[in-house]
């Protein structure tokens, strides 16, 4: 099909400098995002009330703003809501503590295993908080190892960007250019379309993964890791009920493995108190008092919902689902008893602190000495640190509390894991009604995360704060620019001058040529705006050269998605960023070869995987 040549207008070269200079904004961080896509929008919005008109046809403000309603943008906004409440309750976290415990045994496999499931997850879900979600598991993983953290977390982010190649929502990229798509054409990318070539470039990306890591990658370790595992030690308790998981423990060599990094300093059995080293075997009414960091007390609440009821149930505080009632955000927090508290020379039971603050103690730290009794009998001393679990709203409370000092600081959202696996079962049914025919994306995904809200999975707080201000202005303002390109006639005029240079050298050669200035521009704008900005001119290239609309739109996702060579690139390169202790040199020494390795895979596998037209 012969290309037909197109007369350029002053207002399609005043959008390619709008568009560079919107670029070059984003790239150089001069402003905020938000603020330069505001100012974007403000300058599409001005210039086409002004100048478009004659041979151009314009665009209206309801136009300009239209990337906002999209389906695409809404579908991406509900999808990070249904991944804020899989963080929220903690949906990930038990089977990520189980890999744990297969370390000591089979530690290649498991960590094969680990990076499987962060690949697996990432193929329907937003992979941003599966990385914060990974990152703390694989931090423990290279320590046990004794490696550096620097040789997993890189691999850790390209992975779930590799995964996210391979289906319509593994990344809002895909929806975004599959928008574009039934936009301008009657075309239409399925669920599993990416599936086949996605594959196959992940492939090829795990192998890199693989065997240039250890060989490309920085080995560094600082104190950081070191002093991961220290830190000042609590005074908590456990009490063992029917159906707890350490119910019938046994010891080895005095120690219980249910317990990881807790040291079990005494057990109450009865009005018996008995002391290491222990040959019991764990019993129902068991009343143990632990020695153990914050992370560690934390990291055990997560792990189970029989631990964290273990830890509640204890002398008058009741039953976790009679006291603790789903009112909001649940935090875990630190308060110092301050001098002249009422709190001084008083039990944490006699003071009546849960009934007075609607805060529970789970331990207490005392600096001067390790404490061996029963948690609530100790009497409180100036100083002692109390570790506080409550609800969000009664820990701020205590700000104007005067016998005790809150530690804002050390104040963290816990994930509320009675709703772990309400949480997964919703997320399951969203990637099940995605994937059947007839049933639209957009309408799975806000099905998903209305259901989240309406099963307290999070609360309307949690839910708007996973909504991305960045994203959303960026995609706005991204949309905008690819619809000034296609109505000055701009995204007609690339596609032209793409199909004059490479179509003589072959579809290939063209296929070849669009994904690597893509890839190129991806690595210095973001996947997003890229996607966005090429869409339409990957359309244009389809209509003019005869090959499959299909073909060029995929082609689209696979190099917007190759963001591996700078830490900007992609959200999830910055979030490993600083637990792997990288440069922004290290993403290209790591990164830029396996984007040229994807690019000569991509030119390889086209003949094999898209039905071209011939040459």
């Amino acid at each position: 099909m012969d290309a037909v040549p197109l007369t350029a207008s002053w207002q399609m070269w005043a959008t390619f400098a709008l568009v560079i200079i919107a670029v070059w904004l984003y790239f150089s961080e001069r402003f905020s995002i938000e603020t330069t896509s505001v100012a974007i929008l403000t300058a599409i919005l001005t210039f086409f009330g002004f100048f478009g008109t004659g041979s151009v046809q314009g665009l209206t403000s309801t136009e300009i703003f239209s990337g906002f309603s999209d389906p695409a943008l809404i579908t991406i906004m509900a999808l990070l809501v249904i991944g804020q409440g899989m963080f929220q309750t903690g949906a990930l976290e038990r089977p990520t503590k189980r890999i744990n415990t297969l370390l000591e045994t089979a530690p290649r496999r498991t960590l094969f295993f680990v990076f499987a499931l962060a690949f697996l997850v990432s193929m329907f879900m937003n992979n941003t908080p599966i990385v914060v979600m990974f990152i703390p598991v694989i931090s423990a993983m290279a320590l046990q190892l004794r490696k550096s953290a620097s040789r997993f977390m890189m691999p850790l982010s390209f992975i779930c960007i590799l995964a996210g190649m391979t289906t319509l929502i593994g990344s809002s990229t895909n929806l975004l250019v599959a928008s574009t798509l039934e936009r301008l054409t009657t075309d239409t990318v399925g669920f599993f379309d990416p599936m086949g070539p996605g594959l196959i470039l992940a492939a090829i990306g795990a192998i890199y993964l693989v065997f240039l890591s250890p060989i490309l990658l920085p080995h560094r370790d600082t104190d950081e890791t070191e002093q991961s595992t220290e830190g000042h030690q609590f005074i908590a308790q456990i009490k063992i009920s029917q159906n707890h998981p350490l119910m019938g423990a046994k010891p080895n060599a005095g120690l219980y493995r249910g317990l990881r990094n807790v040291t079990v300093r005494m057990i109450m059995r009865g009005d018996r108190k008995l002391l290491p080293p222990f040959e019991d075997t764990l019993e129902e009414g068991d009343i143990l008092t632990v020695a153990a960091t914050r992370q560690a007390l934390r990291d055990l609440m997560a792990s189970r919902p029989e631990y964290l009821r273990g830890m509640l149930n204890i002398g008058d505080f009741g039953h976790l689902d009679k006291d603790m009632p789903d009112r909001g955000a649940i935090v875990i927090s630190e308060a110092v008893v301050a001098p002249g508290s009422r709190l001084i020379s008083r039990s944490i039971k006699l003071a009546g602190f849960r009934q007075n603050t609607g805060c529970l103690v789970l331990g207490i730290q005392r600096r001067s000495r390790m404490l061996r009794e029963h948690m609530l009998d100790i009497r409180l001393e100036a100083g002692d640190t109390l570790l506080l679990f409550g609800y969000e709203t009664d820990t701020a409370n205590l700000r104007e509390n005067r016998d005790v000092l809150l530690l804002d600081w050390a104040t963290k959202e816990l994930p509320d894991i009675r709703k772990s696996r309400i949480a997964r079962f919703l997320f399951l049914s969203v990637i099940i009604a995605a994937a059947l025919p007839g049933v639209p994306i957009v309408l799975a995904a806000l099905g998903g995360a209305l259901a989240m809200l309406a099963t307290q999975c999070l609360n309307i707080r949690q839910a708007v704060r996973a909504l991305d201000m960045k994203i959303f202005l960026l995609i706005g303002a991204a949309f905008a620019m690819g619809l000034a390109l296609e109505r000055t006639g701009g995204a007609s005029f690339i596609a032209y001058q793409v199909v004059e240079t490479f179509m003589p050298m072959g579809p290939i050669a063209l296929l070849g040529a669009l994904f690597i200035v893509i890839a190129a521009t991806t690595n210095v704008l973001s996947n997003t705006a890229t996607a966005l900005l090429f869409a339409p001119i990957a359309v244009n290239i389809s209509a003019q050269s005869g090959i499959d609309p299909l073909t060029m739109v995929l082609t689209v996702i696979f190099a917007a998605n190759c963001c591996f060579a700078t830490p900007i690139a992609y959200q999830t390169n910055l979030l490993v960023m600083g637990p792997g202790h990288y440069r922004f040199a290290d993403f290209v020494k790591f990164g830029l070869p396996l984007v040229l390795l994807l690019w000569v895979s991509f030119i390889i596998m086209s003949p094999f995987v898209f039905d071209l037209p011939a040459s």
